[in-house]
């Protein structure tokens, strides 16, 4: 395919509010947008939205703008959306998303039956960010007002030592708890599998991926990652390490990056294609004051998918 023209266009993107972790706060998203013409007119778009502190660099936020440029022009030449072209399947018509929250310990009990009021089935709450001890006192706090068939998704985001691992780990014993990602700060496959073991749901990696080697895949420690496409350069690399997760039976759950418009449709289309059936984390967009363009709706925990040719991104400004 030829390339016409391309163009770099920054944007700085307010929260609404602070997005924030053991590994830090985020109160705005800067990156940039791709813009790629083809000879033929067609439009193909990228976002690339590095953020070091978990694992996306300037070069793979890059590689995965540029990729994602280029799939959306392929895609459309196609006349197929983007999450068929990737899976060879009938287009799908949307991916199943959580409620994203922040910290566990500013959990309202509002926030929650508002989610289950718009048919959330998952909550996802950071962990790792206070105290154990508080952090288990406001998960059985939580535990129980939660609305019957609601489940909790608790990330840490490496904040734990083996031991404050495993005592978190015992405490959630008998409640509904969906999964837990990245517990340990220095994580070996040894001391997951021992975790693991110990859980009655699943333990996932997520910005651990220099475990993701032929030993992991052979005798995954866990039994789910967390796929971020930015972190991995782009989509076909992620849909690589999403099969080989398939073959070995590890559950695949996929994220955003918290990146604009652009990158989250690219990442539902990713999501549809890999793990048609997950519950995905990719409901992010709430976040945003202001956003590069329109996305759909979320309606009944269901992120729509643009039935149009390509990843289907329009942009608002620029």
């Amino acid at each position: 395919m030829k390339i016409a023209a391309a163009d770099w266009l920054p944007y700085a993107l307010q929260l609404k509010r602070p997005w924030q972790t053991s590994r830090g706060e985020l109160n705005q998203r800067v990156g940039r947008l791709l813009r790629l013409q083809s000879a033929d007119g067609l439009i193909g778009w990228g976002d690339s939205a590095p953020l070091p502190e978990f694992g996306i660099s300037e070069d793979t936020a890059t590689a995965f703008a540029e990729e994602c440029a280029h799939l959306d022009l392929i895609a459309q030449q196609a006349g197929l959306p983007l999450n068929a072209w990737l899976s060879g399947e009938p287009p799908a018509g949307f991916v199943t998303v959580n409620r994203n929250f922040g910290p566990i310990l500013k959990c309202s009990a509002e926030a929650v039956a508002d989610a289950h009021n718009a048919g959330f089935s998952i909550l996802k709450f950071k962990v790792g960010v206070g105290p154990v001890s508080d952090e288990i006192a406001a998960l059985h706090q939580l535990a129980e007002v939660l609305p019957a068939g609601l489940r909790l998704r608790l990330d840490a985001n490496g904040a734990w030592s083996f031991a404050d691992a495993e005592s978190f780990i015992a405490a959630c014993a008998g409640l509904p708890i969906e999964g837990l990602e990245e517990p340990l700060a220095t994580p070996t496959p040894d001391l997951l599998q021992k975790l693991q073991s110990t859980a009655a749901f699943p333990l996932a990696i997520d910005e651990s991926i220099h475990l993701l080697d032929a030993h992991f895949f052979r005798h995954p420690p866990v039994r789910r990652i967390v796929i971020k496409p930015a972190r991995h350069g782009g989509l076909l690399a992620s849909v690589e390490l999403a099969l080989r997760a398939r073959a070995s039976a590890i559950e695949v759950i996929v994220t955003s990056s918290l990146e604009s418009a652009c990158g989250l449709l690219a990442c539902a289309h990713f999501a549809a294609a890999v793990a048609p059936d997950a519950v995905h984390g990719l409901g992010t967009a709430e976040w945003f004051a202001e956003d590069t363009g329109s996305l759909p709706a979320i309606a009944g925990a269901r992120f729509a998918l643009p039935s149009s040719p390509g990843i289907g991104f329009q942009p608002l400004k620029l």
